[in-house]
């Protein structure tokens, strides 16, 4: 079977790609359905769609392989209440309470009350805490406070103070708050900083400090919350005998485990370096440790671990707690390594002034993988993709790793389609487009985005990181900049040349289609009438389609149509636009490159910022009449160990739970290592 072939039948649908940090998206249109015994919905709630994944290849491996995955994924739960109280200080004590009262209430659960109690909870349990999980808006109970009071009270349960009153009241109503012209740090409720931690007190700490090596710069602010005590700013170090230190020292009890069994010299090597920095806090030794992770590329296991993502830091600096754990799909990977083995053809034939171009893309791995459990930032609401890892030295010195979660998406393909799309398409052109090249194209965007966008480019000499010079639109430029390295090479034919398509201005018209219309329209129906777009991947796909849209208007080449009081998009002259999309390029890099914070202002604020009040109403409306919920996440299969009677391992199953609650509880249980305030 020849790569096009293995694309178009292996290859799902997908809204968006992943990227530097993990896309937490679903297909919001279209997807395949095929035909199984397995069940890959578990339940569904409020705005929430409950899914299981399968593991393929398990039983393929070794045993010591399989205890290799056992180990790490009992690393990554071990961390997993970390997640909820970086996200709001209150969120464990809530929780807890919370759960208490589901547990024990025995009183009438046939009211709405307890419907929406049970829905509440759900909701929270979901979002690792209080906030959504994607809006970072505060949940709002539909009950009342008088009625909680009844089940704690029936319950004997304590939840009392500020930590009851906020389920209630306007406070830290913004997990990450990123709105121009306030204080993003003060506004933000994630547990990062003090309260009384401003915006001046982080940039003035961080630029106080000096890396070692100028060239290679520490990340400053990813392992420790900063707080003031007497007035003086300090940081609380994420370590062993530090802050969240009993449930670091699990981690590492696991992880010592994992150690004993790598596969090789190179894995067991990092996974050292990881157990020394989790001990000491110290950040050498992370970016010693991600050179080494970076280079140990053999092996059927891989893993994420640590304090990585920075997008819960309004600033950029802070980690958030993650874990996955993957199962290498080397048929499918051997097939997307082509991209990898031509970066440098890409970079060299890129709309980047040249100053601006790398001379070596160096290091560039893309893999398909099959996820074996996940936690913290990465559960229940999943990645699709990641690449990894963040540091842009390391990643232009050594490299990095990209992958895509293979059975992840897997599931999704085969959870149900919501039939949006021929809703929103503009002709029977555009949908045949789709319906025959729009799943090749979505996989094709993701990995031009993990291998050639985010491994492309080259800051000026003497500028900072873009946490530094780009602050706040950092994120979203990013992203954006990876997404149209994307856009500009799906509309190329050096993707026919190289195998991966048999069309490929067909693939790229598709691509070109389907981004306009999620940029400008369908990815509305994530947002609340009257809300402006805050996350950083829903701001650069309007700001890059409406960008787009803006300087095409002389020469039509995106189209507003309004036919039987419904808005289209069309695209009239896909040339013009692949074009445009290479000046945008062009000039995002220039940003990056500059550290030009002006000019990414108004980009983002400009374009990326704002919605069409008109529109989305009008999307919102249309949506009605597909009820699926627009946001879907994962509970994890169950590893269960088999043990003899010296009490070694025999066997390791894979089991399936049967409910979110379920699952939800017996975590509470299992790796309950924090107290309720840290």
């Amino acid at each position: 079977m020849n790569l096009k072939s293995v694309f178009k039948i292996c290859l799902f649908a997908l809204l968006i790609v992943a990227c530097k940090n993990e896309v937490k998206e679903e297909p919001v249109e279209t997807v395949e359905t095929i035909e199984t015994d397995f069940s890959f919905n578990v339940e569904e709630f409020a705005d929430i769609k409950i899914l299981r994944y399968q593991i393929p290849g398990w039983e393929n491996l070794s045993l010591k392989e399989q205890k290799l995955v056992y180990y790490l994924t009992q690393a990554g739960l071990a961390g997993r209440d970390i997640m909820w109280d970086q996200n709001y200080r209150h969120n464990l004590k809530i929780r807890h309470a919370l759960e208490n009262v589901y547990t024990k209430f025995e009183g009438d659960k046939t009211t709405d009350n307890w419907a929406s109690f049970e829905t509440y909870l759900k909701r929270v349990w979901f979002s690792n805490g209080i906030h959504h999980h994607y809006s970072n808006a505060k949940l709002e109970p539909a009950f009342n406070k008088d009625y909680l009071n009844e089940l704690l009270a029936a319950t004997n349960t304590t939840l009392e103070g500020e930590a009851f009153d906020v389920l209630f009241n306007d406070k830290d109503s913004k997990k990450v708050n990123q709105a121009k012209g306030v204080d993003n740090v003060l506004e933000s409720a994630v547990n990062f900083y003090g309260a009384d931690v401003t915006n001046k007190d982080v940039a003035d700490f961080y630029k106080a400090k000096t890396s070692p090596n100028a060239d290679k710069p520490l990340s400053y602010g990813l392992n420790s919350q900063l707080v003031k005590e007497n007035g003086v700013l300090k940081e609380r170090v994420y370590k062993s005998g530090g802050l969240y230190g009993a449930a670091i020292d699990e981690i590492v009890k696991w992880l010592e485990k994992a150690q004993g069994v790598a596969e090789n010299e190179a894995q067991g090597n990092a996974l050292g370096l990881l157990i020394k920095y989790y001990k000491t806090g110290d950040l050498q030794t992370w970016d010693d440790y991600n050179v080494a992770w970076t280079a140990a590329t053999e092996g059927n296991v891989d893993y994420i671990n640590s304090f990585i993502e920075v997008y819960n830091d309004p600033l950029g600096y802070r980690g958030s707690y993650e874990s996955i754990v993957q199962i290498n799909d080397f048929d499918m990977s051997e097939k997307m390594a082509v991209l990898s083995e031509n970066a440098q053809w890409f970079e060299d034939n890129s709309p980047l002034m040249d100053a601006h171009k790398k001379d070596s893309v160096v290091g560039v791995t893309y893999k398909v993988v099959n996820v074996a459990g996940e936690s913290g930032d990465a559960s229940p609401s999943t990645p699709i993709g990641v690449n990894l890892p963040n540091a842009n030295w390391i990643r232009a010195a050594v490299g990095s790793k990209s992958v895509s979660l293979g059975n992840i998406i897997h599931a999704y393909s085969n959870a149900g389609s919501t039939g949006r799309l021929a809703e929103f398409v503009h002709d029977e052109e555009e949908l045949q487009l789709e319906e025959e090249y729009g799943q090749l194209a979505d996989k094709l965007h993701t990995a031009l985005h993990e291998v050639i966008g985010h491994a492309s480019g080259q800051l000026n000499p003497g500028v900072g990181e873009t946490k530094e010079t780009l602050k706040t639109y950092a994120s979203t430029l990013e992203e954006g900049r990876a997404d149209l390295v994307g856009l500009y090479y799906l509309y190329d034919s050096k993707l026919q040349e190289l195998g991966l398509v048999d069309d490929w201005k067909k693939v790229g018209k598709a691509a070109f289609d389907g981004y306009i219309r999620n940029g400008l329209m369908t990815q509305l129906i994530r947002l609340d009438l009257g809300d402006n777009v805050e996350e950083a991947h829903m701001r650069n796909r309007q700001w890059v389609s409406a960008w787009a849209f803006e300087k095409g208007k002389a020469d039509n080449v995106i189209e507003k149509v309004t036919r039987d009081g419904k808005t289209y998009f069309n695209i009239n002259d896909y040339d013009k636009l692949h074009d445009l999309f290479g000046q945008l390029l062009r000039e995002t890099q220039r940003i990056k490159s500059e550290g030009d914070y002006a000019a990414v202002e108004a980009l983002v604020e400009g374009y990326g910022v704002k919605v069409d009040q008109a529109i989305h109403a009008e999307v919102l409306e249309r949506n009605k009449q597909f009820p699926s919920p627009p946001y879907s996440g994962f509970v994890n299969p169950v590893l269960v160990p088999e043990m003899n009677d010296a009490g070694e391992i025999t066997a390791i199953k894979v089991t399936q739970p049967n409910a979110f609650a379920e699952q939800m509880l017996r975590y509470s249980k299992d790796y309950n290592n924090l107290p309720d305030v840290n």
